[in-house]
């Protein structure tokens, strides 16, 4: 077989455009840390913040951060306490999404006028983060080399005649990122409807879409069905392919609640992270000074894509062993297909179950124990359940168990998918949807007296495919690096390029701005943090959680230049220009467009007052409240799933990609994997040290990565060997630097979400690195 090919020619260069593949010379591995937390993670958060931001706007903007009065975290969609809220509401992390937003730093025309785009493709991630602020509209024109100032209304016009002279309105496709406000998700999705199209595709369809399928199929609903009030209540809590220590940092000081009251807390990961070790917390004398909280009691290393297996094992043995917890009471009143699942559980193999998951029998049968003596079990999930090709069936794995011991609609119990940015769930909740319902479509055309498109439109991967194929030639993203964000790097280069322009509103410069369509614009935003001041007034924007509660954001910073506009306003700028219709009532006070988000969409009515209360409001949830299921025959679902077979060759290993505890998404804050401990660098692979030795490779050998799929081979180069304790026959990597080696065709079935935790990699002795740093 040969490498993967792509034609990089063109006007901008060449492949050093994804993302430049040199080796990192300084790079350390050291011993993974065995807690979280600490006095390291407030000395790293104020120096990090300090440095970027300066200590007065550090102590404002922290102090600001997640109270009432002030703006919700950039960072991740976990819950804000009920009632009283610390006066240091905030993590580690999210001090360094707000020292990213907040920095003093500024990416000026006079930046773009001394760096071409080809000069800048050559920088990494991290050092093209770390410019700064974007401060003003810029423009590359066709056969371009360098950005250009362009007037608002110039861009707006810009877009509009691309748009209107489409031939059909199906050749765009508008892109939206979780960051984005429900306001502005809202108007947005108005927008591209009253244009014509369904093409919204969202970075939920790369990351929860498996979830929301999974979940909407088994409980009729997409949303997890516990509140923040049931972690306290919860005696067993499962946390499923996920690392809060790094992406929800928050959610630890919950799981220290629950430890303390000796709720058990099973890890279920091909990596022991050090966030479900032990925590110690930044706020108590114990946390500094002390040991901290143990909390994962059970930790089982499952191998990459064992969860069909594991859960299935579990749940054989509940039944085979312990028939006397299982919920038979809920089952008959409440679900279906029970007879049909417990009819395969018995026929399958305790072998197969063993061989796939990578856990002895024994110990399953141990955890199954635990769980059965359960009366209220929350199971948490992440992308590591989520981004395979059965990634639907591992969802609805989780619903089996948690259906089998009742473990739904009642307090202290239920599905908890731990959502990534900070209002992903509320965009999709405003209708940002490639396949919206035609109820939706029908009260929004209704309300707004049009007939919205009813066919389904492009999802993050069609829409790639689209442009690579040249059947779709604008591209508006509103928000994210979808160039990083995306899968097969190489693939989607290419399928921007061929547009005929890229649109990218943002905040900060990433590599979506360096490859590019034949022309391209940036449009710079406010962030989160910062006052929105419209022709009304100071306005105020509003977010959901994870748990589906939707409260108010006031940015208190002034903006980063008076030349920033708010995601709204941006795209109401775009409607008027496209469609010629006037939004300046929407834009002058937001409170106009949520007296329209609270007619089109249930569980909003009286938002405008709502969302003033403290802490918000919470949306209505059928499961949750009620035991309610909007399924076709309005039961539960028990389903049944084989389990996943990989036929891997000689030398040939499962990788899964992940993040490092300094990002969050595509952006790379540091270059340090602290609890890990791999600093000064990011190009490295995870192995175990029986598959290191059993390949003829060595610790800190530099190699090149290859991905196999279908016959062709993806090749990511350059990258350390470091041993870890990760399952026999597996490989972890860090994105976005091996998004490069995920198919653009290895989807889920169902969500069609990328399968970045199930690549099929070998690896090669690099024959000469080229040496760097990042």
């Amino acid at each position: 077989m040969s490498d993967h090919k792509s034609d990089y020619g063109g006007n901008h260069g060449n492949p050093s455009f994804l993302s430049p593949e040199v080796l990192d010379a300084a790079i350390r591995v050291g011993t993974p840390s065995a807690s979280s937390g600490g006095l390291p993670a407030v000395t790293v958060a104020l120096t990090m913040a300090i440095k970027q931001m300066g200590v007065s706007r550090t102590m404002s903007s922290l102090l600001d951060l997640n109270q009432e009065a002030g703006f919700d975290c950039p960072g991740c969609a976990w819950p804000d306490p009920d009632g009283e809220r610390s006066r240091f509401e905030f993590c580690e992390n999210g001090a360094k999404a707000v020292a990213e937003e907040a920095t003093r730093e500024r990416v000026t025309a006079a930046f773009f006028a001394e760096h071409s785009v080809a000069a800048l493709a050559e920088r990494s991630d991290y050092w093209l983060g770390k410019r700064g602020r974007l401060t003003e509209p810029m423009y590359l024109p066709k056969g371009g080399t360098h950005y250009q100032p362009i007037t608002w209304d110039a861009a707006f016009d810009l877009i509009g005649r691309e748009l209107n002279a489409l031939a059909s309105p199906h050749e765009a496709v508008f892109y939206t990122s979780g960051r984005t406000s429900n306001e502005a998700a809202f108007l947005y999705q108005l927008f591209v409807r009253q244009f014509g199209t369904n093409n919204l595709p969202d970075c939920s369809n790369m990351c929860h879409e498996s979830s929301g399928v999974g979940m909407l199929e088994t409980l009729g609903t997409g949303k997890g069905s516990v509140s923040l009030a049931d972690f306290e209540l919860a005696d067993c809590i499962l946390v499923i392919g996920q690392n809060p220590g790094t992406n929800h940092p928050r959610m630890l000081s919950t799981l220290q609640r629950a430890a303390r009251r000796g709720c058990r807390i099973v890890s279920i990961n091909p990596l022991e992270e050090s966030g479900l070790k032990r925590f110690k917390h930044p706020q108590e004398v114990t946390g500094v000074l002390g040991s901290g909280t143990a909390l994962a009691t059970d930790y089982l290393p499952v191998r990459i894509n064992g969860d069909v297996a594991l859960l299935k094992g579990i749940q054989k043995a509940m039944i085979e062993s312990h028939a006397e917890c299982i919920d038979h009471a809920f089952i008959g009143e409440y679900t279906d297909g029970f007879v049909r699942y417990c009819d395969d559980l018995a026929a399958e193999s305790w072998g197969a179950i063993a061989a796939s998951s990578g856990i002895a029998e024994s110990r399953i049968r141990e955890i199954a124990a635990v769980i059965a003596s359960s009366k209220t079990m929350i199971c948490c999930w992440a992308m590591g359940v989520t981004q395979h090709q059965n990634a639907v069936a591992n969802v609805k794995e989780i619903v089996n168990l948690l259906l089998l011991g009742g473990h739904v609609g009642k307090p202290g119990a239920g599905a908890c998918p731990v959502r990534g940015h900070s209002n992903v769930q509320g965009d999709r909740t405003m209708g940002i949807w490639e396949r919206p319902t035609q109820t939706f479509l029908d009260q929004l055309g209704a309300e707004f007296d049009f007939t919205p498109p009813s066919a389904h439109g492009f999802d993050v991967v069609h829409a790639i495919e689209a442009m690579h194929q040249r059947r779709a030639h604008v591209f508006i993203a509103l928000g994210g690096n979808f160039l990083s964000a995306a899968p097969d790097t190489a693939y989607t280069a290419q399928a921007l390029r061929q547009c005929r322009l890229t649109v990218q509103v943002s905040t900060k410069l990433n590599r979506s701005h360096l490859l590019t369509g034949e022309r391209a614009l940036i449009l710079p935003c406010l962030g989160r943090t910062e006052r929105d001041l419209q022709a009304g007034g100071a306005q105020v924007v509003t977010v959901e959680n994870s748990m589906g509660i939707v409260h108010g954001s006031h940015g208190h910073l002034a903006p980063a230049s008076e030349q920033l506009r708010s995601e709204p306003a941006i795209v109401a700028g775009m409607a008027r220009a496209t469609l010629g219709v006037d939004w300046s009532g929407f834009i002058a006070d937001y409170d106009t467009i949520r007296d329209r988000i609270a007619r089109v969409i249930p569980g909003f009515d009286n938002m405008n007052a709502r969302v003033r209360e403290p802490g918000g409001f919470a949306l209505p949830h059928g499961v949750r409240d009620r035991r309610e299921f909007a399924t076709t025959n309005g039961r539960a679902q028990f389903t049944v799933h084989p389990i996943p077979q990989w036929a891997l060759e000689s030398g040939q290993l499962m990788m899964m990609t992940i993040r490092s505890h300094d990002q969050f998404n595509t952006t790379i804050y540091g270059l340090d994997d602290r609890y890990r401990g791999i600093s000064n660098g990011r190009r490295v692979v995870l192995l175990n040290a029986d598959d290191i030795a059993a390949q003829g490779f060595s610790e800190g050998e530099a190699v090149d990565i290859v991905s196999h799929f279908r016959g062709v081979q993806r090749r990511a180069q350059n990258f350390r060997i470091v041993t870890y304790a990760i399952p026999r026959g597996c490989a972890a990597t860090y994105f976005p630097e091996t998004n490069v080696l995920v198919p653009i065709d290895s989807v889920a079935a169902g969500s069609r979400t990328p399968t970045s935790k199930s690549v099929i990699i070998s690896l090669e002795r690099a024959l000469e690195p080229a040496l760097g740093h990042a």
